[in-house]
Order: C-alpha cells, then sequence, then structure tokens
C-alpha cells in the first residue's frame, strides 16, 4: 500500500516511518503537517492509505477526513495519541469516513512494541479490506419458523457512526422490533459508542452479549473483534470463525445467521461503508422474502457497500439516511403475515 502519514509532531512521524519501513510492501506516499495540507496533498497524489493524526494546527483531524472523503475519498485510519481518552473525536473522525482507529507508536518503545505490532496489525487488516480479500459466507437456508418477533439488523463501516446516529435518533420509543448492529469498529472503541450512540438515540443502547436475546426496544452493537452471530432462534453469540474474513466483526457472517436462525419478520439495512461486506447477506435476506434497505449515494460517505448490495439486487429500497427510521417504522405496521411480496 502506498501510505500517508499526517502529523504535526517531529517524533511521531519518524515512529510512523520507521514502523512502515518494516514492510516492504508498504510505501510512504508523503508526509503532511496539519489537516489542510493533507486536503491538499491527497488532492495531487491519493495515496490508498492516509495515517490521520486528530489534533493539529490549521486544520484537525476530523475536518480533514471530512474534507478529504468528500473530495478524494481514500482509506484513512486515525493515528493517534492515546485514542481512548480522545473517544468523541474517534467517533466523529469515524463518522466522517475514518476506518478505525489506533494509538501512536512511540520511538521509546521501539520499532517491534505493542503500538507498532498494533498498527501494523490495524494495516494488515485494512489492506485486505482494499483487496477483496474477504470471503462471503456460505448460503443459507429458510427461517425455521413463524414466530411474531421483528428484528432489525443493520450493517455499517466507514461513516457509520454519523449515519447510525442519524437513523437512530429517528426512533420513537415505542419502537416495536429489537435491533442488532454490525459496524466496523474495534473492540476498544465498542463500549464508547454505544455509550455515545445512546445520547442519540431514545432507545437504550447496549453492548451485545454471549447469549443475549433480541429484544424489542433495544439497540445491541456487536462489541468484539470476533463475528456477532444468531446461534439460534433467540440467542446471540460470537464466533472467530470465518478467520479468513478481513471485515471483523462481520455484517454478512450476522446477515446470513438472520437467515439461517430468525423465525420471524427481519428488515436489513446496509449503511455506508467501504468495501462489500454486507452485499451478499443483504441478498440472502432479500432472497428469503424480508425487506432490505441500503443507505442512496448522496448521503452516504462512502458508497462502497451499499452499492455493492444495490449491484446484486440486494435492495428493496435505496434511501437517505434521514429516511430510514420512517421506513423502518412504515415496513414493521404492516401487519400482513405474508412475507413474499415484501418488496415494494
Amino acid at each position: 500500500m502506498r501510505i500517508a502519514i499526517v502529523n504535526d509532531m517531529p517524533l511521531a512521524v519518524e515512529a510512523l516511518r520507521r514502523v512502515l519501513a518494516r514492510r516492504a510492501d508498504h510505501q510512504l506516499a508523503w508526509i503532511a503537517h496539519d489537516g489542510r495540507e493533507a486536503v491538499e496533498q491527497c488532492a495531487r497524489d491519493t495515496p490508498d492509505l492516509v495515517l490521520m493524526d486528530l489534533e493539529m494546527p490549521q486544520l484537525d483531524g476530523v475536518e480533514a477526513t471530512r474534507r478529504i472523503m468528500a473530495r478524494t475519498p481514500c482509506a484513512i485510519l486515525v493515528v493517534t495519541g492515546d485514542v481512548g481518552a480522545r473517544a468523541a473525536q474517534v467517533f466523529e473522525a469515524m463518522g466522517a469516513g475514518a476506518l478505525d482507529a489506533v494509538d501512536t507508536p512511540s520511538l521509546a518503545q521501539g520499532l517491534h512494541g505493542d503500538g507498532a505490532d498494533s498498527l501494523l496489525r490495524k494495516l494488515d487488516g485494512i489492506d485486505a479490506q482494499l483487496r477483496g480479500r474477504g470471503r462471503a459466507p456460505a448460503g443459507s437456508g429458510p427461517p425455521a419458523g413463524a414466530a411474531a418477533a421483528q428484528l432489525v439488523a443493520i450493517g455499517a463501516s466507514a461513516g457509520g457512526p454519523a449515519a447510525l446516529a442519524t437513523l437512530l435518533a429517528g426512533l420513537p420509543i415505542t419502537f416495536p422490533a429489537a435491533l442488532v448492529i454490525v459496524q466496523h469498529v474495534d473492540a476498544q472503541f465498542a463500549a464508547g459508542m454505544a455509550q455515545w450512540l445512546g445520547q442519540h438515540c431514545r432507545l437504550p443502547v447496549q453492548l451485545a452479549r454471549e447469549g443475549d436475546a433480541p429484544r424489542a426496544g433495544t439497540v445491541l452493537l456487536a462489541g468484539t473483534n470476533d463475528h456477532l452471530l444468531l446461534r439460534s432462534a433467540n440467542r446471540l453469540g460470537y464466533s472467530e470463525e470465518p478467520r479468513d474474513e478481513a471485515y471483523r466483526p462481520s455484517v454478512d457472517v450476522f446477515f446470513h445467521s438472520v437467515c439461517r436462525h430468525w423465525p420471524g419478520r427481519a428488515i436489513g439495512v446496509l449503511l455506508t461503508g467501504m468495501g462489500r461486506d454486507g452485499a451478499q447477506g443483504l441478498k440472502a435476506l432479500r432472497d428469503q422474502g424480508h425487506y432490505t434497505i441500503a443507505q442512496d449515494q448522496a448521503s452516504s460517505t462512502v458508497f462502497g457497500m451499499p452499492k455493492a448490495a444495490i449491484a446484486l439486487g440486494a435492495a428493496c429500497a435505496v434511501l437517505p439516511v434521514q429516511q430510514i427510521a420512517a421506513r423502518l417504522a412504515e415496513r414493521l405496521a404492516i401487519t400482513t403475515t405474508s412475507r413474499s411480496d415484501d418488496h415494494g
């Protein structure tokens, strides 16, 4: 990958440069010392990946991310000091299109310390996503029964936090279905994201735990780096398999598990994100008669995942994120027991 560094601290830049030099397949594209310079550099020479600091003069990392994704979109990884202490800024950057976040490695830790190794693992994961090495799970059979429970299954990636906040803010306190969200986010940020989303939502937002049952009016968010899935009709769990899936947790894995195990009506929603994760799973949901929604291009920070789903014919409806909550309420109000004509 051609990788750019955006950081105003010389020691941080040198640490990042040395870590990248450990891998022959990572090439340093350029270095920018503030957000404004990064936006200009991306316009002249768009790299495969930008390592973006958050706090810089001229233009901070959140706004720089937002402008880059609007003008010359590319993969962005937030690399900053103490990401845990900057959780709100991290979620803002992810809402603007950043894929993930990691602490800046330090020269004092050495090139083979935990910080450097964590960064390289992030780079490997992003490289796999960009190269499309994630595999879709195998097809699944029909639902096991016809229970009355209703489920909204949501997948999101780059730009997802802001899209999720918009969608959840539109749901009433009386929302009748369970909601389960798979957002591409490192486990260390999951608890903070659940709390942050809860501030934008009338419904309770919690991390999904092993053995949890989806409950009406409750939002459950995938909370580990393993794949969230339905193990049975009313029990969630986590699995390391498939190990070679580039996206962790995977939206496809969850959507396919809904196809296998959810006994009632489901609605699948695929929001903004880079790559193709969720497209095959959304298609499987539609093929089983469930209603499916893809976010439209104009409101998507990154149109990769919804675009892939739309190309497969996986979406019953393509909507701006601002309209999805209303459509969910409309569809859940339909009392017909037949799902075969649920494609309008």
